[in-house]
């Protein structure tokens, strides 16, 4: 298929959160230039209408772009200036304007009022669609060839092809294609000219198959740190207790700044947990002696202390040697030394990973060295813009990775339709 000069679309290549955006924010600001979304498989929005349980984690409440940056991982330096441009109140407000209200949790996650993902699905589609975006599935991109004149020519495959050809020519292209767990899968990116950042999982849970609580599936403590053993990895939050091992907040955002050092190690290690971070050594002991001074008649097991639930005091409490009938005034010195241990340091052997629901989040992509953040354009190849996590970004659970999605998607877009069509 060989397109007018003047009227080469500019193409998106993913159907996802941040090819939705590009796609939009470019067609918006362009009506008179074609703008074609081509998506690989035969699903849009997939990663849109699953996460978060389905009611989709938009973004997060952070009022100034300092404070967003803070819950990335990789790009937080780089990003400062992106979320400067288009942030938070930017991607409420866009919304707003499409109908959808957010409502922000008391941990600070924001979510449609409706709790339903296909609230955020529908305005994207409703808004690609009033945008005139030609959308189309089951089709991908095999190759990319950069032309001489400017733009690109495109080879195209599956059953979508057919509408458009195996070949065509575009002016200007977005890659908004997602992560991958291998590197192969970026090679067509390579043949481009960039670096790749090594892809690693990152956002996952611990299995921990011997584990000392597997009894106690279900159990969550509000608070907990999370240490990794020799490491400078350490994390508080939330701490879920899973048939497998250990979930959470706490779990998983320790997973996404240790991603690559736990790929290093093979997912083999010893997580410490913290159930009371706000004690140490040094204030946990006298606090244990005067509280065995005013209730040395009440059984130890039975009596749980610090807030945390029952079931996990009494599996702590056996595990240090203490039996259900011991009192305070009973409990030997040894068996309160341990106590403390576990309840500060408990060891867990962590031996491998599990994706966090269907939320797979990776480390690595595109180096953000390569890329004009301001514009998402490439800076080895004139008209390639890169949007998503194809980028090397990632953010921690919480709506972050949504967010960087909507800045990238958004500056993309609007970088694209500044420029006049290149003569391909």
């Amino acid at each position: 298929m060989k397109n007018d000069a003047a009227q080469a679309p500019v193409v998106v290549l993913g159907g996802g959160a941040a090819g939705f955006f590009g796609a939009i924010a470019c067609a918006e600001a362009t009506p008179h230039i074609p703008v074609i979304l081509l998506e690989k498989t035969g699903k849009l929005l997939a990663k849109v209408r699953i996460s978060g349980g389905g009611r989709c984690n938009v973004t997060h409440a952070c009022d100034t772009p300092a404070q967003l940056v803070a819950h990335y991982p990789r790009g937080s330096k780089q990003l400062k200036a992106a979320f400067q441009q288009f942030g938070v109140p930017d991607t409420i407000a866009w919304f707003a304007k499409r109908g959808v209200a957010l409502k922000t949790e008391a941990d600070g996650r924001m979510f449609p009022a409706t709790d339903s993902s296909e609230t955020i699905a529908r305005a994207l589609e409703d808004a690609a669609r009033h945008a005139g975006i030609r959308i189309v599935t089951n089709v991908g991109a095999d190759a990319i060839r950069p032309l001489p004149a400017g733009g690109f020519e495109l080879k195209l495959s599956g059953a979508g092809s057919a509408q458009l050809g195996t070949t065509l020519r575009v002016s200007r292209l977005l890659i908004a294609t997602g992560g991958s767990p291998k590197s192969a899968n970026y090679d067509w990116l390579r043949a481009l000219g960039h670096r790749v950042a090594e892809p690693v999982p990152s956002l996952f849970t611990f299995n921990v198959p011997n584990s000392p609580l597997n009894e106690l599936m279900g159990v969550s403590v509000p608070h907990a740190r999370v240490t990794l053993a020799g490491e400078k990895l350490q994390y508080e939050g939330p701490l879920l207790v899973t048939h497998w091992g250990v979930s959470g907040p706490a779990v998983l955002k320790l997973s996404a700044w240790g991603a690559r050092r736990l790929s290093e190690l093979g997912y083999v290690g010893t997580a410490l947990v913290n159930w009371i971070p706000a004690y140490t050594d040094e204030t946990l002991r006298p606090w244990l002696q005067q509280f065995r001074q005013e209730n040395g008649k009440k059984t130890v097991a039975s009596n749980p202390q610090f807030g945390l639930p029952q079931r996990l005091w009494r599996n702590l409490t056996a595990q240090a040697g203490i039996g259900p009938e011991t009192r305070w005034s009973d409990l030997p010195a040894k068996s309160q030394n341990l106590l403390m241990e576990l309840l500060l340091r408990l060891p867990l052997a962590v031996r491998g990973k599990t994706t966090y629901k269907d939320e797979f989040v990776t480390c690595g992509g595109i180096a953000l060295d390569e890329v004009d953040l301001k514009t998402m354009q490439s800076r080895r190849v004139p008209g390639l813009y890169f949007a998503g996590e194809v980028l090397d970004i990632d953010g921690i659970t919480g709506g972050f990775n949504f967010q960087a999605a909507w800045t990238t998607g958004f500056l993309a877009g609007r970088a694209m339709a500044s420029l006049t069509p290149a003569l391909v």
